[in-house]
């Protein structure tokens, strides 16, 4: 939005789950006075606020079909009815950008999504991977969360401690389960208890599970220090596997599970991606762009070519 046409107008952003039917309908569409108990004035809803500029939709799959469908009107012509009224009472020039945390083709299957309203805010979808398929990101997320927290939690002037390379290592071998916002939590944690000035161990994370044994599987260079016992061909196959395994899954989640992409990106042919992810026992997903274990039998559709991503729009056919 800040880099776009319309950073001078407004944002406004929504979340769909956090607000029950009724109290959404108004918030979105505003209402007429007298339209409910309560409603003693006429008030504009958010589409008007938000006219010219941008309105985030969070959580677009938990918005009630009614809803849905009475949103898919204003998208189509920019026309807004607030609660209560009988005419036309406002057109509105909207940009929408709508965000799910799951598989919006799995909702509209499910009859959670109007199909219509999907596909009409399918226009430009951007693929947000989960923390654990980008590591690259994370010592830049964590210095920037140490940064941060420190000068909001910590008298001024008070000297920043600093995170090893040991435990940068387990950062980026840690699964994050719950994304960003557990890196976030797991660094204000460090920042309230470290000393100034201190060296930030492995041991100071205090992260959920193993973070050793993650950081050995996640980081193919660290099993080095393991494999000494064995021979040499036995240690160079479980380094190639590892490594084979990690890049598999980067490259398809690169690819948000699109295998012609992904073997343009590898220099490769499809068969041989397929042949690949067959001995390691990897799939994609069904339902979405990433690699998962391989379940027991055949998984029908496991490797087309279908990519599956979050939706974003702009009305009227516009490039988000």
């Amino acid at each position: 939005h800040h880099h776009s046409r319309r950073s001078s107008r407004p944002f406004v952003a929504i979340n769909c789950a956090a607000l029950p039917e009724g109290l959404l309908e108004s918030e979105m569409f505003g209402h007429r006075k007298g339209a409910f108990t309560g409603a003693v004035r006429d008030k504009p809803g958010l589409l008007e606020a938000a006219h010219g500029g941008t309105l985030f939709l969070d959580e677009l799959a938990e918005m009630p079909k009614p809803i849905q469908a009475k949103l898919l009107r204003v998208i189509q012509d920019g026309v807004v009815r607030r609660v209560g009224s009988e005419t036309t009472d406002a057109v509105v020039n909207v940009r929408f950008i709508a965000a799910t945390n799951g598989d919006p083709e799995a909702a509209v299957k499910a009859g959670d999504m109007r199909e219509d309203l999907y596909y009409r805010l399918r226009v430009v979808p951007i693929n947000v991977p989960a923390l654990r398929e980008r590591p690259e990101d994370i010592p830049l997320l964590a210095d920037y969360f140490l940064s941060t927290y420190w000068v909001r939690h910590r008298r001024k002037g008070a000297p920043f401690p600093r995170l090893t390379d040991a435990a940068l290592r387990a950062l980026c071998g840690y699964t994050w389960r719950g994304n960003v916002r557990e890196l976030q939590n797991v660094i204000e944690h460090i920042a309230v208890v470290v000393e100034p000035g201190a060296e930030i161990r492995p041991e100071d994370l205090h992260v959920a599970g193993d973070t050793a044994a993650t950081e050995t599987g996640a980081n193919p260079a660290s099993l080095i220090s393991t494999l000494l016992e064995e021979s040499y061909h036995a240690a160079r196959d479980r380094v190639i596997a590892q490594f084979e395994r990690q890049y598999l899954t980067w490259l398809v989640n690169r690819a948000s599970g699109n295998m012609s992409k992904a073997a343009r990106i590898a220099g490769v042919d499809r068969t041989t991606l397929y042949r690949l992810m067959e001995r390691h026992g990897l799939q994609r997903s069904p339902t979405a762009g990433w690699v998962v274990e391989r379940e027991p039998g055949p998984a029908a559709g496991a490797m087309d070519d279908l990519q599956v991503e979050v939706p974003a729009s702009e009305p009227g056919g516009q490039a988000a």
